[in-house]
């Protein structure tokens, strides 16, 4: 990540539509300005010891770059516990890790910016030769599309970067033609073709030579991939368009971009960790900032800054307030479900997540930021290094540790924000523990298990090929920690460039904010976007003031860090989950609305402190009210404020789950007369049934029967409602194929044979990340069991007549008098009686009993145990407008009425809390039942899990 935007700010407006230029003056000003906060809270590192410890990164970077290029190169990797080059298809299989792998010198291109950055300029220009010289880009191998653009692309484009630099300084690279430019362009070509799905999402992997899906190719068959690999290609792409004039490639950089967000979960705003390239379907629906997600957020933030386009500021501050309400729970950062964001998808977290406090700090968010660093930091103090993955009590999870860079990313920017010399001695406790612990003659090798710390057992003749598989010196070590490291230490004097003029790639590769004002043909807005106006109401043009991110006190960091020292400390409790609970010094994380409990006196007097008052009305509803003049210190009212935030926020979002009601498809003619109706999702485009008068047609299979072509059978499907099977293509593609061929609406019935609405969650059928205001009629989606109800009767009666609404109408009396008093009616009353009993989600028409039914009808944060005499809280009538509701949880004492927030889950303990106020109507046992399989579910796959 880049300081030229990061840090807090200045307190004086930044305009509009400024160009970037302007705004990174801005940031770098207020950066400067921020550094001087923390001088006199603690006792500042001589110029020696920073001189010191920045010569010992050089001779650090010296000894394994040296290694490589002398045991290793041009293979791709030292693997530095035999002194010889990793060459892929000769050493044992690591998997997916491999595909890092293109006999393309990975280590040296992922390193040329470095040997600038550490002032290696001549190095830097035989590096250079070298590459042009020996680097075939054509190979017959598959790699990683995602490892390919950060690591070599960003390379190639960081080497341009800098050579170009240095040429215009005059001394070296005066024989340099853009001929790294070229190789950039050339690989950019051969990943072009991994774009080519129907959704603009890239398939995860490509064969250098072949391409995508011939014979020869050995890939093109994968259906998922990460959202990290396909959100983090926009800087690369967008730099190499911006260098070359060719727009293609920002052009498809964007395109994928536009349908992450559009397939962002509406109601939660976060993503998934897997999704299908082809039909836009979250495969893994847990949600993080670390594997798998953590580099798509942080290149929605660093495209604005390199590309000046509002939309992306707009998307990634969208995602962080989403982050900050669900996933942070200070100090820790815990996956959740995008559709029940309330409720943890796991126990651990992995060390990929270190790079989001750097991220907070390019966005001006400092205590959360401070907050988890100083967590995570406590975690390598007790095992040298931040295992790959740990549970939140701090135990080891998965024990490896590939010397990865996130913390020491972190470290550099929020050293870059505050000035505070802690960080520097962060800095030197990781120098200490890489030279103690992972430096071998030949390099340094990554940890296979932390908490030993040994290589004493690597190389017995029974464990040494499979410990070779694990001990590895990765390109981006050299790639980013020897960068950061380095430029912690480093002043300004040291550096031979402004750093201030480039933003850092996910891989800390080097691309300079220039390119904001270079070649800019295509729109700066995404046309895709649903944002055609900037919502300002979203996020501040202003930086922050420092004396309000700081208040007048240089201890304020040490404040923060304070009670995090003994989180993880050996005596600390194990077992328990919650972090409060292994604090020792007495202070408290932040009380977290999600935990509250009214009948908690633990939590009544975190209340209390915070100046927050619990008051019972005689209605039985709770109201909170906020005196910041009544809380203990200024930190306190700040989480007091936080706390009727997230209270307001929580109940909201509540609200949102139980007010999205099933649609209904309601079988109307002989011999059902409206007796069947089938429970479905509704779609985020097309004709809104909740808004419009009900479509009633007869139903006709279209063909081909995906609809994800032009149909066949358009004289079938004229004037009727078409069913199509899901699968294949987008639903919004299905829904214009339809429409075109005449429909008057659509079924989409679900390809997964035995999927329930009684046993899976309910969903929206998305968009395509286009504009969908072309489709006209509606759409309705059933699951695999309930679509064959329809399927049956048509095979039986052929002639089936349904009708799509919000919900189900009162049976037509008209019709069913019809019916004739024959044996041959009786039968089919009877088979249609037995149909009825097929599915659960079927029932005989009750108003009531459709209307009680809701997707997500209670609330994850209360466990049984809770539900006895847990208070009902919700927004009062007058406090429904977010915005208003903001301004009543201000520090004036004003007060927030939050009643039926925490809504109860059976009738049956109505009685032993009378003064809980209760809901109108009780939740329906196959809903409920409905929601435990679906936790029960969550909880099996958190076992399962994997980075």
């Amino acid at each position: 990540m880049s300081e030229a935007g990061g840090g807090p700010g200045c307190g004086f407006p930044v305009p509009q539509r400024a160009p970037w230029s302007l705004v990174a003056a801005t940031a770098a000003l207020c950066l400067v300005s921020a550094t001087s906060v923390w001088t006199a809270g603690a006792a500042p590192m001589s110029r020696e010891e920073k001189q010191k410890l920045g010569n010992q990164v050089l001779e650090m970077f010296d000894h394994a770059y040296g290694n490589y290029m002398e045991h290793a190169y041009p293979a791709d990797e030292l693997m530095p516990l035999t002194c010889r080059g990793r060459v892929r298809g000769q050493e044992p299989s690591r998997g997916d890790v491999d595909d890092a792998l293109g006999k393309f010198s990975l280590t040296l291109i992922d390193s040329l910016d470095t040997l600038v950055v550490l002032n290696k300029t001549k190095e830097f220009e035989d590096a250079v030769r070298k590459v042009l010289r020996d680097v075939n880009l054509d190979n017959d191998v598959v790699v990683s599309v995602f490892e390919t653009n950060i690591r070599v692309l960003g390379g190639l484009l960081g080497g341009h970067s800098l050579a170009i630099m240095l040429k215009e300084k005059g001394e070296y690279m005066q024989w340099y033609n853009d001929e790294l430019l070229q190789m950039a362009k050339q690989l950019g070509y051969k990943l072009l073709p991994a774009f080519n799905t129907t959704s603009g999402l890239p398939y995860p992997r490509i064969n250098l030579k072949f391409g995508i899906r011939k014979p020869e190719a050995r890939t093109g068959t994968e259906t998922d991939t990460c959202t990290a690999c396909a959100g983090t290609l926009i800087l690369e792409f967008a730099a190499l368009s911006r260098f070359t004039g060719a727009t293609i490639f920002e052009e498809y950089a964007r395109k994928a971009l536009d349908f992450l967000w559009e397939k962002r979960q509406r109601s939660s705003n976060l993503v998934g960790v897997t999704i299908n390239i082809h039909t836009g379907d979250w495969v893994r629906k847990d949600s993080g900032v670390g594997a798998g997600i953590d580099s798509y957020y942080e290149y929605l933030l660093k495209a604005y800054v390199l590309l000046g386009d509002d939309s992306f500021l707009e998307r990634f501050n969208t995602h962080y307030d989403a982050i900050m309400r669900y996933i942070s729970q200070p100090p820790l950062l815990l996956d959740v479900h995008i559709h029940k964001p309330m409720l943890n998808a796991r126990t651990w977290m992995d060390a990929l997540l270190a790079f989001f406090p750097g991220l907070q700090v390019l966005k001006g968010d400092i205590r959360p930021a401070i907050e988890t660093h100083e967590m995570l930091y406590q975690v390598i103090k007790k095992h040298n290094f931040l295992p790959e993955a740990f549970t939140t009590d701090f135990r080891v999870h998965w024990a490896q540790h590939p010397l990865r860079p996130e913390f020491a990313e972190s470290t550099y920017f929020l050293y870059k924000a505050t000035g505070d010399p802690y960080y520097l001695e962060v800095g030197k406790t990781l120098i200490e523990n890489l030279n103690k612990y992972a430096r071998v003659p030949c390099g340094f090798a990554a940890m296979k298990d932390v908490r030993t710390g040994s290589h004493e057992d690597r190389l017995t003749s029974e464990t040494f090929e499979k410990v070779l598989k694990h001990y590895r010196m990765d390109s981006f070590f050299l790639a980013e920690m020897f960068k950061y490291l380095y430029l912690l230490f480093a002043d300004k004097e040291d550096i031979i460039f402004d750093i201030e003029d480039y933003i850092f790639t996910t891989e800390a590769h080097l691309l300079p904010l220039w390119l904001s004002t270079t070649n800019q043909s295509m729109s700066k807005k995404n046309t895709t976007s649903e944002y055609t106006e900037l919502d300002d109401s979203n996020f501040d043009w202003t930086c922050p003031n420092t004396q309000i991110l700081f208040p007048n006190d240089p201890l304020y960091a040490q404040s923060i860090r304070e009670p995090l020292k003994n989180v993880v400390d050996k005596s600390c409790p194990r077992g328990i989950i919650r972090v409060e609970e292994s604090f020792r010094s007495g202070a408290k994380p932040p009380l977290r609305a999600r935990d509250f409990m009214a009948t908690n006196p633990e939590h009544l007097e975190i209340l209390k402190k915070m100046g927050v008052s619990l008051i019972h009305l005689k209605d039985g509803r709770v109201q909170l009210v906020q005196h910041a003049i009544q809380a203990a210190s200024s930190i306190d009212a700040e989480d007091g404020l936080r706390f009727m935030q997230e209270m307001i926020e929580l109940s909201s979002q509540q609200q949102k789950e139980q007010q999205l009601p099933p649609r209904a498809v309601q079988i109307v003619s002989h011999p059902f007369f409206g007796r069947v109706v089938l429970t479905a999702g509704p779609a985020q485009f097309g004709l809104d049934l909740s808004k419009h008068k009900e479509t009633r047609g007869f139903v006709a299979s279209s063909k081909p029967y995906n609809g994800c072509s032009e149909l066949t059978n358009p004289e079938a499907v004229m004037g009727k409602i078409a069913l199509i099977q899901r699968g294949q293509c987008m639903f919004a593609e299905k829904a214009r194929n339809i429409q075109n061929a005449g429909a008057i609406g659509g079924i989409v019935i679900d390809d997964n044979e035995g999927s329930s609405s009684d046993t899976a969650p309910l969903f929206q059928m998305a968009g395509d990340g286009k504009d969908t205001d072309d489709i006209k009629i509606p759409m309705l989606f059933l699951f695999s069991k309930e679509g064959s109800i329809i399927l049956d009767a048509i095979r039986e009666y052929e002639e089936v007549e349904v009708l799509l609404s919000d919900k189900a109408k009162d049976r037509d009396p008209e019709m069913e008098n019809e019916e004739q008093p024959s044996s041959e009616n009786d039968s089919q009353n009877q088979s249609a009686e037995q149909m009825t009993s097929i599915s659960q989600e079927i029932d005989l028409i009750d108003q009531e009993s459709l209307e009680e039914t809701s997707l997500n009808s209670h609330p994850e944060s209360l466990s049984p145990a809770d539900t006895d005499n847990a208070a009902s809280v919700s927004p009062s009538e007058q406090n429904s407008n977010p915005a208003e509701n903001h301004e009543t949880t201000s520090l004036d004492g004003e007060c927030t009425d939050l009643d039926n927030q925490l809504q109860e889950q059976s009738e049956t303990e109505e009685d032993s809390s009378p003064n809980v106020s209760w809901g109108k109507k009780v939740q329906p046992i196959d809903s409920i039942l409905a929601d435990w399989n679906e936790d029960i579910e969550a909880f099996e796959m958190m076992e399962k899990d994997e980075l």
